[in-house]
This record gives C-alpha cells, sequence and structure tokens, in this order.
C-alpha cells in the first residue's frame, strides 16, 4: 500500500432490506465489520434513496431537538474517518453533492454494480463512475464478488446494489407466490400498456405467504452475508465498509405488502452498519 493512501471504500445496499429481517438473520461477516443499528432511509423507493446516498448522505438515526442542517454537516464530516482524508468537509461537496465525483478528484477508481434495472446505467446514476453496469442477473452479488481486485497505488470505491432481498427474494416457480400482471417492478406493464389492459386486480398475498416471503428475505440476508466473508478476504486491510439497505420492506403489517407508495416505519427502517475490514 503507498503511505498516504486514502482508505478504499466498499458501499453495499441490501436492496429493499428491512432492520428486523437483518436483526433475525445470522450474519457473522457483517458483525466483524460492525455492530448494526436501525437507521431510516430518505426514501421508499430505490431511486430516489440511492440518489440520496450517491451524494454521501447515508441513512439518518432521527434525532431530536437539532437543526436538519447540522445534521446533514456531520454526517458528510464523517467521511473524514471512513476514508482516512483529513481535509475533507461539507464544502468538499459542493456544488456537485456528489460522492462519486469528490472520490473521483481525490484519485480514486469508482466501480459500480447494481441489480434493479431502474439504476440502469442510462439513468443519472451512472455519472461520475468510470466503471457501471447493470448486471445480468437480478440476484448476482456471488459476480460482482469475482470481479473485484485492487491496485497497489490506487484507492477504489466499490458501490453494489443488491437484488438478492428484493422480491422475489431469490424464489422462482412454485416456491414463489405470484403478483399477478405487474410482477415485481415494471415487468410486463409495456405489454399491458400496448394491449390497452386497465388496472389488473391482483389477488393480495395471505398471511402465510407473508410470512414465507419474510423468513425469505432472512434466509437471503444470510447468503449475501455468506458472500461478504468472500469478499473481505479479497480486500485490502485499508477498505471501509458501509452495508445498509435503501429501504424497507411491508409484509401484511397493516394492509401492505412491498415498498414505493406506502408511509409505514417498516418501509423506512432499514440496517446500517461500517468499518473497516476485519483483522
Amino acid at each position: 500500500m503507498e503511505a498516504g493512501m486514502p482508505n478504499h471504500l466498499v458501499q453495499i445496499i441490501m436492496d429493499s432490506c428491512r432492520f428486523d429481517s437483518y436483526e433475525a438473520a445470522a450474519t457473522p461477516n457483517m458483525d466483524k465489520i460492525g455492530k448494526g443499528e436501525a437507521r431510516y432511509s430518505y426514501a421508499s423507493w430505490t431511486s430516489p434513496s440511492h440518489y440520496a446516498m450517491l451524494m454521501g448522505m447515508v441513512p439518518h438515526t432521527s434525532p431530536r431537538g437539532v437543526f436538519a442542517s447540522e445534521v446533514y454537516k456531520q454526517e458528510f464530516t464523517r467521511w473524514i474517518d471512513r476514508l482516512d482524508m483529513p481535509d475533507l468537509s461539507f464544502k468538499t461537496f459542493v456544488p456537485h453533492l456528489s460522492l462519486p465525483k469528490v472520490l473521483q478528484d481525490l484519485g480514486y477508481e469508482t466501480i459500480a454494480r447494481v441489480s434493479m434495472p431502474v439504476l440502469n446505467q442510462l439513468t443519472g446514476m451512472n455519472r461520475f463512475f468510470d466503471d457501471y453496469k447493470l448486471m445480468g442477473n437480478h440476484n448476482d452479488f456471488k459476480s460482482m464478488v469475482a470481479e473485484v481486485e485492487f491496485e497497489e497505488d490506487e484507492p477504489r470505491f466499490y458501490f453494489f446494489n443488491l437484488g438478492e432481498t428484493h422480491y422475489p427474494y431469490m424464489l422462482s416457480g412454485e416456491d414463489l407466490p405470484h403478483i399477478s400482471g405487474v410482477h415485481g417492478v415494471f415487468k410486463h406493464m409495456d405489454e399491458s400498456l400496448k394491449a390497452g389492459e386497465g388496472p389488473v386486480e391482483a389477488k393480495f398475498f395471505e398471511k402465510d405467504e407473508m410470512e414465507q416471503l419474510h423468513k425469505q428475505q432472512i434466509r437471503c440476508v444470510e447468503y449475501i452475508d455468506g458472500l461478504l466473508g468472500e469478499l473481505i478476504e479479497k480486500c485490502p486491510p485499508n477498505t471501509h465498509f458501509i452495508v445498509t439497505a435503501d429501504h424497507g420492506e411491508l409484509f401484511g403489517e397493516d394492509g401492505y405488502f412491498g415498498h414505493g407508495p406506502i408511509m409505514h416505519p417498516k418501509c423506512f427502517e432499514i440496517p446500517f452498519l461500517e468499518g473497516l475490514r476485519p483483522a
């Protein structure tokens, strides 16, 4: 490692992972990185939440008795410790308000691998990334890990959006409770519009189906944690990890399923943990 080089940064977003799914999962590798806590997403849907995180704003703690502007400034200055760059400040992020832009200016190679089509490389999300790719498979953290490599004289920023914890939670076929018409987000939507079909009356999931899906999301967190162990082994000691989610998920609470156009605490409460690569 070159003397004075800042920390590498690996940011992992488990799409749709609510806090209690993380809390119920066995996560020995995440536990080695740092103590997980409940935080809150800035949005209830993938795109706006990721946009906030790419501004450098990680999920918040909802503090009382303080001005929001002070919270933002304090959060931005946390990047001093994360990157081991004492000269960073809130002003470093102005005017672009872009974490990858700041990192590029500091000499980082910026690399993103995303799972959700709404984050594809033709959207504005890819701005200031040297290498940005939508994975061909919804559940392909394994391939993301396989692609990771580091240079001795160049800091790197890896930004991962993981689809494993998003509906359908790695289920398929007979194991998957079916959403009629729009299966997940946007699938078959174009076909319905072209055919002139009206809104699809989908049968809502039964309680036992909701419970099955919630348990499956927990298993997906454990699957991710296993691959995280492989990723940790590939990272240099001066690698700072952030593991979080973009928003939560509803599994039947108060008559809701999913996320997005929902105002409910479980749609915003998500896990957050961070720390240097464990020895």
